[in-house]
């Protein structure tokens, strides 16, 4: 027998009210990015997959968005790698997490990767674990925060990404991933990488 979408959704609907009320986002700091993340890497987004999962008032709807992976920096992703995030569409039926990234086949991130499959949004600090790679007007690879700004310098992570990303050039993808390899190798001489 099949129950009404409104009686399963519903209370997770309800829970995750509670859970994202209760909870603030605090955007983090380089240091806290590089370290949370279990996983980094740049890749391009080869497919998205929505599903049920889940029975009961923990039956809900999950995509899984799948990376070819063009660069490693932190962990083993492999060759290719797929996140869970919760929320997604399925047979016109959709559940939306509030600002939640979106992800869209062909668009290439840099994404720093926590508690895959446990967490709702396994990235750290939701939506400012990812970042987009885009091509400024003279072919350059640049990075884009989670709210879309310009990525100018790590010291406008964790803080007012908007009045640094005003005052400077946008950060290219080289010298980020340089930033994150120098900040990775610092870590593991004093012991502290996870």
């Amino acid at each position: 027998m099949k129950k009404p979408l409104g009686l399963l959704v519903y209370p997770l609907l309800f829970a995750l009210g509670l859970v994202a009320n209760a909870t603030t986002v605090i955007p983090p700091n380089f240091d806290q990015l590089v370290s949370r993340a279990q996983i980094i890497f740049e890749g391009e987004v080869t497919g998205l997959q929505s599903q049920w999962i889940g029975e009961g008032a923990q039956h809900r709807i999950v995509t899984f968005v799948t990376f070819k992976v063009d660069d490693a920096l932190k962990g083993d992703p492999g060759a290719t790698y797929s996140i869970r995030m919760l929320g997604g569409t399925v047979d016109g039926r959709t559940m939306a997490v509030t600002d939640a990234p979106k992800f869209t086949v062909g668009e290439r991130d840099l994404l720093f990767v926590e508690n895959n499959g446990s967490q709702f949004i396994p990235l750290v600090g939701i939506q400012h674990g990812r970042f987009r790679v885009q091509k400024d007007q003279s072919g350059q690879d640049r990075l884009l925060t989670g709210e879309g700004r310009p990525l100018t310098d790590v010291g406008q992570l964790g803080g007012d990404e908007a009045a640094v990303a005003q005052t400077k050039p946008a950060l290219s993808l080289n010298d980020f991933k340089s930033a994150i390899r120098s900040h990775l190798n610092a870590q593991q001489a004093n012991g502290k990488i996870r």
